[in-house]
Formats: structure tokens, sequence, C-alpha cells
């Protein structure tokens, strides 16, 4: 007999009545010396399937190992269920124990908190909580896959290993095969990268853009998915040291071009997650974040606000409202300010574009004013900024002095150069940090609880 999910159990009317076959780990066990229920889940979906044990055909000693997280196999018929809570259960006629589980189990029928369940990330995934999570990142890795391919773009694999940093910040993961306790030294005393692996400095990538600008300008419009680093000293609910980007870019697209694919895209990731993951979304809306689905419902059904971050700034500095950092023209905006405009003022997502030059990367294309360049960023209620863009840059000239000008070593990027040497044209891109996404449609607050292995300052378990 062929195994079942019980995923498709519970869907299915037309196996009522049928023998059927159920892998999974123990949920709970209850019941007297007549007959005995065992919740099971199979990691298919939040729902358990009652299994029923009629104690004249089994013995006590038999269901002695079926404990909290233990992994059981049974056979037996496919019901309707007489209780409340479940549509069907199962009338056990076969069982097998696959491996037991004792009283030192982390996860007993109790309430965790999530700091708990952080230290044991490698069993949490056994939980409701991180079973729904997980399964909610399926889906929208595999609707992000979806949207792009369905509008024809390709698929870009950029390299994790590179000697550029995309962003000029500098916080890098170095990757190296030097003996750390013995490095080679030039005469002058510095460290002789001529005789490391790669022979020169190289880093694990904070984004994938430079390498998706060149596949962008040769075959149309691209996209990355994969994990980026960044090396950053950042103990914060919203920051990883190890995440995963998705990075789109577009020839022949302008900064309009760009906030209408950034708009539909994440329209369309949450819709998917509301069509596909219903029941793991009800359950953390129940348990984590009442106003959820409201919430998801209502960045589906509004238009983005549209504005620069001039006209941003003019109205959070006539709001009257006593923020922690001050508002002026020119600074970086904090995420109070932008959850102010979102949550209060527009009461609707926000798109701001053109922001001064300055608290803006190399490569965003530089408006006529010389004080602003085309960059836009989506602002979400609750996370703040959750996509980050522009139209880039397409004269040489115009890149080669804002590089000048920022002082960026640009010696091993010739290559970047290149694309607005030979053949330039108009193009746009954006990121979206999949954490962050992750966050707004599980209604979870810590990016550490939407990871499968959170990597972060002084940790790196698992």
């Amino acid at each position: 007999m062929k195994r079942s999910k019980i995923a498709s159990l519970l869907a299915s009317d037309s196996l009522v009545g049928s023998e059927v076959d159920v892998r999974g780990w123990v949920r709970t066990r209850r019941g007297n010396k007549y007959v005995q229920f065992v919740a099971l889940n199979d990691g298919s979906s939040i729902n358990n399937l009652q299994i029923v044990f009629d104690m004249n055909r089994f013995s006590d000693e038999q269901l002695k190992p079926i404990t909290t997280g233990a992994s059981i196999h049974v056979t037996g018929k496919l019901v309707e269920s007489q209780g409340k809570g479940q549509k069907y259960e199962i009338q056990a006629d076969t069982l097998e124990i696959y491996g037991t589980a004792d009283e030192t189990y982390p996860l007993q029928k109790k309430g965790h908190t999530l700091e708990f369940l952080r230290e044991k990330a490698h069993l949490r995934p056994r939980t409701n909580t991180f079973g729904a999570i997980l399964r909610v990142r399926s889906a929208l890795a595999y609707a992000i896959h979806k949207f792009f391919q369905e509008k024809g773009f390709f698929y870009l694999h950029t390299p994790l290993i590179t000697a550029s940093d995309c962003e000029g910040a500098g916080a890098m993961f170095q990757v190296t095969t030097l003996p750390l306790n013995d490095l080679p030294r030039t005469e002058d005393g510095a460290v002789d990268y001529s005789q490391d692996f790669f022979g020169k400095p190289a880093a694990l990538t904070v984004s994938g853009q430079l390498e998706g600008e060149l596949g962008a300008t040769a075959i149309g419009e691209i996209y990355t998915f994969g994990p980026t680093f960044r090396a950053e000293n950042s103990n914060t609910q919203r920051h990883l040291s190890e995440f995963w980007m998705i990075e789109p870019e577009m020839a022949f697209y302008d900064i309009t071009d760009n906030m209408d694919l950034a708009e539909e895209f994440v329209k369309y990731c949450i819709r998917y997650v509301l069509d596909n993951c219903r029941d793991d979304i009800e359950f953390l809306a129940e348990h984590y974040d009442k106003d959820l689905i409201s919430r998801l419902e209502f960045v589906l059904h509004n238009d983005f606000v549209r504005l620069t971050y001039t006209e941003g700034v003019e109205i959070l500095e006539k709001s009257g409202h006593k923020f922690e950092f001050p508002v002026s023209w020119g600074i970086d905006l904090q995420s109070e300010h932008e959850r102010y405009l979102v949550e209060q003022h527009f009461k609707k997502p926000v798109i701001l574009t053109d922001y001064p030059k300055e608290i803006k990367a190399f490569y965003m294309k530089q408006n006529e004013d010389g004080r602003t360049v085309r960059a836009m960023d989506v602002l979400f209620p609750q996370i703040g900024e959750i996509i980050g863009g522009s139209e880039r840059e397409a004269d040489l000239d115009k890149l080669q002095q804002r590089i000048d000008e920022l002082h960026i070593p640009m010696k091993d990027m010739w290559w970047y150069l290149d694309t607005r040497r030979y053949g330039s044209v108009p193009h746009s891109g954006f990121g979206l940090g999949f954490e962050r996404l992750l966050l707004f449609c599980t209604g979870m607050t810590n990016i550490r609880d939407v990871i499968p292995f959170p990597r972060t300052p002084k940790n790196c378990e698992f």
C-alpha cells in the first residue's frame, strides 16, 4: 500500500472507507482503557490526523512507545470522524514504531516561547508554528519563480563569491584559503593575496545586482533569487547575516516601469499565499497576529501611493509627530518615518522616489536637478521598506564621475563599465529581501523566525 500524505487525506472525499497508509510524528496521545487517540502530523498540513486505536485490538505495551515526538507508521480505514475538530480519522489496523522520543524531547505539549525555539532550531520545524512558516516560505519561493517565468524573465545564477562590493559599504565576509596564523606578506607588509586561492581578495556577495545588469543588457529581462551575505554587526529584529534576495533587472525599463513591476510582483506573491496557504495563514493569524489577513488584503486591494522623497519629508515635517529620529531633507529615512507615511498618513502602501543622491548607491540614474536620483523604495505597513530599486545610470561619463566622487575602487570592475561602453540602454531593477516579505506574509515580528537556520552576529549554530 502506498503512503498517503495527511494533507491529501483531509482534502479528499473519495478515499473515505478505504484502507490507507500514513506515517508521521506524534503530537499527542490520550484516551482510556477502551480506546486511544493519537494526533499525527507529517508536515504536509497544519492539521493533524486523528488515529483511533481500539484497545481490543492493541495492547498497552504496543502503544506505550507512542509519546509526543515519536514517529509511527499506521495503516487502517479512513472514516468520517464522530468527534469535533476533525473531518476524518483513521481506525488503526496495524502499527509500526519507527523512532521513539523519551521525556527529554524538548517539544513536549506545552507553550514554548519563540526565543526558546530559536535555541532548538534543529527541532522547531516540528512545531505547528514553524511548520506553517516553512510551508509558506516554500510556496512564496515557488510563486516568485512562477511570476517571473510567466512574464518571460530568465532566471540568472549570479556568483556567491565575488571581488566586487555592490553596495560600496564594505560589510562583506572575506573568503580565503590563506593560513591565518601565518599570512604571506608583501615587501611592504601587506597581505599577499596573489598567493590566495583566487589570486586577489574575495568575499561572499552582498548582492547579485551588478552581474544581473550584465544579464539584462544581453537577454532583456532577468531575475536572481539566491543567498546574500552582510557582515554587519546588527542585532535587530529585521537583520540577518545570511538571507535571500530576489533581484530582477530589466533592459528598456524606466523608473515608472520599475514601480509598476514591483507593485504587480508583491501583490502576486501575497495573492498566491492567501490562495494556497490559507490554513497556515489562518493559524498564524489566530496565534500571532489577529490583523494579518486583513493587512494582506489591504495591500492587495489598494493602489500604491507614489510620491517623491521631498514630498514625503515635507509631510513628515508638518505632521507634528514626535519621531525618535528627527526629520530633515537629506537624511536616510528610518522605519518609523516610513511606517508613519504608510500607516497613519496615507493608510496605503507607498512608493517613494527621487532620493538625495548622497544617500543612495553609485549606480542610480541621476536626475536633471543634480541633487536626486531615480531611486524607488516600496514601503509596507509594519515593515517599512520592503523593496529598494532604481533606474540605473546608463551614461558612462556620469557613472564614472559618480564613482570617482565616492572614491570607489573600480580596478576590478572594468566589466561593469563595459555595459555602458558598448550598447548601453536604459534599464532598471530592484531588490526584495525574501525574509522581509515572509515577515509581512506570516505576521511574525522577528526575522530570525522566518528562515530555517538564522545566521546573526555570534550565532552560527546548526
